[in-house]
């Protein structure tokens, strides 16, 4: 069970000292000889006292905390020394119970290294002096072969060696010798201040202690310590009284980061920015770094403060922060390590070992072993500088902060004080470092294919300067890289991820939106001159002292100019740490026994009661810790059914903190009465019917691997070159990889060479580099748009405008004109009419000529592109096709899929430099060949109120479809801390996916929210700050709109989930939702305390969905309509036609319309409308045919007109040239009349949305997959 239960604050206490044999020898031989000035012992382990301390009286009783995990230590039992060094209890009531006459028995921690702790204790040696010294701390860190670690910190105390034990340790006595004693409190968690504080503590009681009483104090030492439960992630700290101090322990910010209980503004006070950098960069480098210093304990806290600047990265390598004299040799070894030494140990180190990078905390040096300087790969310049500039407005000095505050008379309230400051200040330099961090790798996933797991390094590598190059390369190479990688595989959202989304720039927004072929636009060019210039200003004030820095160095392009920069008074960038609850604990018990134990945790969870009673139901996150925590102490009690009663509530508070294992354990663990009276108790029957279903099901291996692209070596048929392709970044659309395999396979057998896979890949990749060094002037520039980018040049040719080469942007065509460079337009794509290829006469030859249209300009234009005819011939007239249906569709991922297509083209034609190489090319034709197969013109009503359609489905390979669609107003979301309070879509794929949009720039704010894999149903919005979906798999998920994660989930229906329903006209109950299933349960929630409030069961077959009218609850339960009150009782029941009954259809929506007593209904296979009487629901009065319509999927009501989504039919609207077309009708409710007819989909209409009452939102099935939104007149 222990391996499943969180850590108390102790895991072990352990004294360390000289042996009372060496210590009585050394007594002797000073009283002979004189005291030495200085002796150096062997240090011994003399007490290890280790959990639990507490048993029940009766030997057959469980104990308070099991023994799981640990070994038996047994060592020699010696006689009692002169020293510390006191015998261990014998009368049963503790830790080391006598096994025999020569030995006894101690159980440990299994990761607790006894051979190892003396020296780590007294890491300098155990000195025997002739003069008391001064107490000293440091600390330790235990790493296992698993990567797990433990902390310890030790207090060293110096009492005098003498012949007695009657007196006291405050050194009253005529002893002439001083040793030391270390006493090391290990943990599981670096609480570093707070175990110094609890040590002390301690040490006023040793200063008036007997040695006799030693162990007894110290066994009352660690048995209170182990009373302290860690908080559980989150914004709950913990505080207790250890007299005379009152101490806080810090929570962990969340289950992924480590609790920061230390100073990380310590290395800011010992290293300038330049040097921290340094350091930062060795690390990310993973170099063999170790650190100096004459304080041990500075050591580790500036070491754990470097690790937590590289956070989310995890150092993967050895790291032992304090070494021991004896451990000197662990510097030898040939992997990277983090490892510190004193500083007397800096001149032999550096000289006997070789390529150390040398760190001396104390007067702030960076070095190597072999010079002076460290010879390595900087960070970037840009993440740097930006680093730098933060480091300014740090305020690292408390006796700064406070002087303006009124002086402290109470040192408690003194001390909380700084803590405040210390945990803001700490809040501070973690966005810093973490900001540092996402500017460096900010660019990592524009190179992922997420599918196959694939990171293209290569590629990554040719985006960055070439002065950054070096340290990339470096980096990409090592182990905390490629961990890091793992999490953004996996889509990992973390406080990187949400930095990295929160700061992008309007450009990298609308990149995001439309996936584009990687070219440099117009604004990055112009911010590479203004960079060049700069640079090369530089080059002239400094040539003259710096060497290799002449005119004729190539024009780099410094990246930092377009790096995201945050605004250094951006409330995104200075927003406060979040506040914090503090919770204290009960006063220990003054005697230890198993009953004052059991009293105490009474008492304790007594007050975690009160304290949730008065939390407000709206803070569930606060609610959960203490859920969390009143279970862990329900389970150490044994109460196992109010255990797993407190972490069931954690599915409706925050389900991130759910311990898996240790509910587990606690119904495996269940005795047959507690299982009886746990299946009396619905929540609790619930819990452990899917704890016990998440158990029978197989166990899935996660896939945690990473490739790197590499080119094939053998044939390739058609699924192997998609997958390869698709690893490669060159496109991920399945559909036109098919045709690049048809193009690249013309004439051949259906498999691709891999030295044409070869050709062509190192052809686009040459294609993009080019691009990037594209040198336009000026003038050019200054006539384009600063989002386009340059595609295409031809070779210099004649044209009827004159001499020049033809550049292709996503938006025009245009001349760069020869001898003077000039910018004249040829067209704008959209304005093309027509495109052929002629013939110009020179001489008695005829020149391949291509001719086009346009409807700017009355004269043709005509250009002599010789050999290069016949491909410009394809890419206009795709590019121009690709521009006129996404102008006529509103939707910009044609163009860019277009310039996809012109590209593949362009690739195909420069590696088979063959004859049919503009055959093959025309096999990547689609929009031309779609213009002349199936008629394109959308019809007026459509172009009109058609506005704009994005796809959701931009990341993946294959189309998704959209099953639900939810739009939430600006209010609903925002924050005074975090977000923009932009209004949101959000979108239900396949297999329990949701991604999020801004309905203000229809940017993607959030790729990929999984909920389960099962389908979702439906959504509901509330205000606060809650997104409900439900799914098939029975649950409810909750979706926070601020994090844009869910931590909640409501598991109190049994079947799928398919509708909800809100009352918004009772405005006092309007936040009481309510949920229905498809076995006909009906459930209302008080939305803030997540509740049940009432429970329906309706008998029907299936019911879909559910509204609420004038306090009544309308429910379609598929062959039939049904009326209920609030109470659950039925009032109407409308049942389906006759003439539907003999086919398989039902009910698939239904509309009230109180004010004119209407009732509208469509069924899943009927193309028609029933308008119903509400005063006689026997039949209807009204049929409204739909036209080109086999089905009625969804229909809203947007101010007094009804939008109808349809499934596909045939003729019009339906399949159709062997294309898939479905509409969205629109109903005038008065004439019963079809007002428009909209066509936008090339599958089935899935579902409708408002947006205000201004736009209507239609998501459609997976051959389409995409969202239209239409005006609403």
């Amino acid at each position: 069970m222990a391996d499943h239960l969180p850590p108390a604050l102790l895991e072990a206490c352990v004294v360390v000292g000289a042996s009372s044999d060496k210590l009585r020898e050394l007594h002797q031989a000073t009283n002979s000889s004189g005291a030495p000035e200085l002796t150096l012992l062997e240090p011994e382990v003399l007490h290890v006292l280790a959990p639990p301390f507490i048993n029940r009286q009766h030997a057959d009783s469980e104990v308070v905390r099991p023994l799981a995990g640990r070994r038996s230590f047994i060592r020699k039992k010696t006689e009692q020394p002169r020293s510390a060094a006191a015998p261990p209890c014998q009368d049963g009531s503790g830790e080391g119970a006598v096994e025999g006459e020569g030995s006894e028995d101690v159980t440990v921690p299994n990761d607790i290294d006894l051979m190892a702790l003396p020296q780590l204790c007294f890491p300098g040696g155990l000195q025997v002096t002739n003069e008391q010294k001064e107490e000293q701390f440091h600390y330790l860190v235990f790493t296992d072969v698993f990567g797990n670690q433990t902390h310890g910190v030790v207090m060293q105390c110096y009492r005098p060696v003498l012949e007695e034990t009657s007196y006291f340790l405050n050194g009253n006595g005529s002893s002439k010798l001083y040793t030391a004693y270390g006493f090391c409190v290990i943990s599981k968690h670096p609480y570093y201040t707070a175990l110094k504080e609890c040590l002390s503590c301690l040490l006023l009681q040793l200063r008036t202690c007997r040695l006799s009483d030693l162990e007894k104090q110290m066994k009352e030492f660690a048995a209170k310590l182990v009373l302290v439960p860690i908080p559980p992630p989150g914004q709950l700290h913990v505080m207790f009284t250890l007299r005379p101090l009152i101490i806080v322990l810090p929570s962990r910010e969340d289950k992924d980061h480590p609790a920061i209980d230390l100073d990380l503004h310590l290395p800011f006070l010992c290293l300038r920015p330049q040097q921290l950098l340094q350091v930062i960069s060795c690390l990310l480098q993973e170099q063999r770094v170790v650190l100096f210093s004459a304080d041990w304990a500075r050591l580790t806290l500036v070491a754990e403060s470097l690790l937590l600047f590289l956070q989310p990265l995890s150092w993967q390598q050895p790291y032992v922060p304090v070494l021991a004299r004896g451990m000197l040799d662990f510097l030898m070894a040939p992997t990277a390590f983090l490892m510190g030494c004193h500083i007397s140990h800096f001149e032999e180190v550096a000289a006997e070992t070789d390529d150390l990078i040398l760190i001396n905390v104390d007067d702030g040096s960076v070095c190597t072993s072999c010079s002076e300087t460290v010879d390595l790969p900087e960070i970037p310049l840009a993440a740097a500088d930006c680093f730098t500039q933060r480091c300014l407005s740090l305020q690292i000095h408390f006796d700064l902060h406070q002087c303006h505050h009124v002086s402290c008379c109470d040192i408690d309230e003194q001390r909380a004080q700084r803590r405040t400051w210390q945990r803001n200040l700490n809040h501070d330099i973690q966005r810093i470092t973490l900001e540092l961090i996402v500017n460096i790798f900010r660019d990592v996933g524009s190179h992922l294919n997420y599918e196959h797991r694939v990171f293209n390094s290569k590629e990554f590598l040719k985006t960055r300067d070439p002065a950054e190059q070096l340290f990339y390369k470096k980096v990409l190479e090592t182990h905390i890289f490629h961990s890091f990688l793992k999490d953004r595989l996996n889509r990992k959202m973390d406080a990187f991820t949400r930095m990295e989304l929160n700061t992008r720039s309007e450009t990298q927004k609308m990149k995001a939106m439309v996936e584009n072929p990687r070219r440099p636009t117009m604004q990055e060019i112009q911010a590479r001159r203004k960079s060049s210039i700069a640079e090369s200003r530089l080059n002239k004030r400094m040539g003259m002292s710096l060497p290799n820095l002449g005119e004729d160095q190539p024009i780099t392009f410094h990246r930092y100019t377009l790096l995201t920069r945050i605004n250094m008074l951006d409330p995104a960038f200075r927003t406060p740490a979040k506040p914090v609850k503090v919770f204290r604990l009960p006063d220990f018990p003054t005697a230890l026994s198993f009953h004052t134990v059991q009293s105490y945790y009474s008492e304790l969870i007594m007050q975690l009661g009160k304290a949730m009673f008065y939390v407000p139901p709206e803070n569930s996150t606060l609610l959960a810790r203490f859920f969390y925590l009143r279970g862990f102490i329900n389970t150490l009690c044994s109460r196992r059914l109010e255990a797993l009663s407190d972490f069931q509530n954690l599915y409706k508070t925050d389900m991130d903190i759910f311990p898996t294992q240790m509910v587990t354990w606690l119904v495996d663990s269940l005795h047959r009465e507690e299982r009886q009276q746990a299946d009396r108790r619905p929540e609790l029957k619930r819990l452990i019917f899917k704890v016990k279903t998440e158990n029978e099901k197989p166990s899935v291996q996660s896939n945690d691997h990473v490739k790197k692209f590499e080119l094939p070596r053998t044939h390739l048929h058609q699924d192997e070159f998609v997958r390869c392709v698709q690893e490669s970044g060159i496109v991920k659309d399945v559909a036109t990889i098919h045709r690049l395999f048809d193009a690249l396979t013309v004439g051949n057998q259906k498999q691709v060479d891999p030295e044409l896979f070869r050709v062509f890949y190192t052809f686009w990749k040459e294609t993009e580099a080019e691009a990037q060094d594209v040198n336009l002037p000026s003038e050019v520039i200054g006539q384009l748009e600063n989002s386009e980018c340059v595609y295409k040049l031809s070779s210099c040719v004649k044209t009827s405008h004159g001499v020049g080469k033809i550049a292709m942007t996503q938006k025009r065509l245009f001349l760069l004109t020869e001898g003077r460079p000039g910018f004249l337009e040829i067209t704008k794509f959209r304005d093309i009419q027509e495109v052929k290829i002629s013939t110009a006469p020179f001489l008695l030859l005829r020149i391949p000529s291509l001719r086009i249209q346009t409807s700017s300009r009355t004269e043709v234009f005509e250009a002599n592109l010789k050999t290069e005819t016949d491909l410009w011939n394809l890419v206009v007239k795709e590019m121009w096709a690709g521009r006129k249906m996404a102008d006529q569709h509103k939707d910009p991922q044609y163009m860019a899929q277009a310039l996809t297509n012109v590209l593949l083209m362009d690739a195909v034609v420069g590696c088979l430099q063959t004859q049919r190489s503009i055959f093959a090319a025309s096999k990547l034709v689609y929009f031309d060949k779609v213009k002349h197969e199936v008629p394109m013109m959308v019809n007026k009503t459509t172009s009109e109120t058609l506005k704009h359609k994005i796809n959701p489905s931009l990341d993946l390979a294959e189309s998704q479809t959209v099953h639900v669609l939810l739009y939430t107003p600006g209010q609903l979301s925002c924050s005074d801390s975090e977000g923009d309070g932009n209004p949101k879509l959000w979108v239900a794929l396949s297999g329990g996916r949701v991604v999020v949009f801004d309905a203000a720039s229809w940017s993607m704010l959030q790729d990929c929210i999984q909920l389960g894999a099962s389908q979702l149903n439906c959504m509901l919005g509330l205000v606060q700050e809650q997104v409900w979906i439900g799914s098939q798999d029975s649950v409810i998920y909750i979706i926070n709109t601020r994090s844009m994660s869910c931590n909640k989930q409501l598991t109190e229906h049994r079947h799928e989930v398919t509708g909800f329903t809100v009352d918004t006209r009772d405005h006092q109950n309007s936040q009481q939702p309510y949920s229905c299933s498809s076995d006909g349960t009906i459930l209302q929630w008080d939305s803030s305390s997540l509740k049940v409030k009432r429970q329906i069961h309706l008998s029907c077959d299936r019911l879909s969905s559910i509204q609420i009218h004038d306090g009544m609850l309308w429910c379609c339960c598929g062959d039939s309509i049904v009326e209920l009150r609030k109470n659950g009782a039925p009032q109407r029941k409308m049942a389906l036609l006759d003439d539907l009954r003999s086919m398989p259809s039902c009910f698939s929506s239904f509309i009230l319309i109180l004010e004119r007593g209407q009732l509208w209904t469509g069924c899943a296979d009927s193309g028609e409308l029933c308008l119903w009487h509400m005063k006689d629901l026997s039949r209807p009065f009204k049929r409204i045919s739909l036209p080109g319509s086999s089905g009625v999927a969804c229909m809203i009501r947007v101010k007094d007109q009804i939008w109808v989504g349809c499934r596909s039919g045939s003729g019009v609207g339906g399949q159709r040239d062997g294309q898939l077309r479905s509409q969205v009708l629109v109903v005038d409710p008065e004439s019963h009349a079809v007002e428009k007819e909209l066509q936008a989909h090339s599958d089935s209409v899935q579902t409708l949305c408002s947006a205000e009452d201004r736009y209507v939102l239609s998501g459609s099935a997976c051959r389409d997959g995409k969202i239209a939104i239409w005006k609403v007149e």
